[in-house]
């Protein structure tokens, strides 16, 4: 997914704030279940961020262009482990590990049944 670093992504002097790199990845995330006509809360739940592990490698300027990938690294029992990096120039810029964890719409961990394992595959696996 591509992005455009816009002057409310960024500080007085022009660079992404630290924060937003992780809202870039949302967005890309969130974007693979709408490419397929979908929204990231499903019928029998929704996924949220367990663990994650940030990068910041280099800094993003306003007006740059972004491509955020995102690759499917595990899946478990009730929840998946993605790698996500931002690239400026094919140059990488920044990288998150992230576990989202399967939720019942009560905040109750559930296991990932099998349509939805098959719908993450889809969507992530490179």
């Amino acid at each position: 997914m591509n992005i455009r670093v816009y002057y409310e992504d960024t500080d007085t002097g022009g660079v992404v704030y630290h924060s937003n790199y992780l809202n870039f990845c949302e967005r890309a995330r969130s974007d693979a279940f709408f490419k397929k006509g979908m929204s990231p809360v499903l019928d029998t739940g929704h996924f949220v961020a367990r663990k994650l592990e940030a990068d910041y490698i280099m800094s993003a300027k306003l007006g740059d262009e972004l491509e955020v990938t995102t690759e499917l690294v595990k899946m478990k029992a009730a929840s998946f482990i993605l790698s996500q990096n931002i690239y400026k120039d094919s140059k990488k810029i920044f990288g998150l590990s992230i576990t989202l964890a399967y939720l019942t719409f009560e905040g109750r961990p559930q296991k990932i049944d099998s349509d939805t394992k098959e719908l993450i595959l889809s969507l992530f696996d490179s």
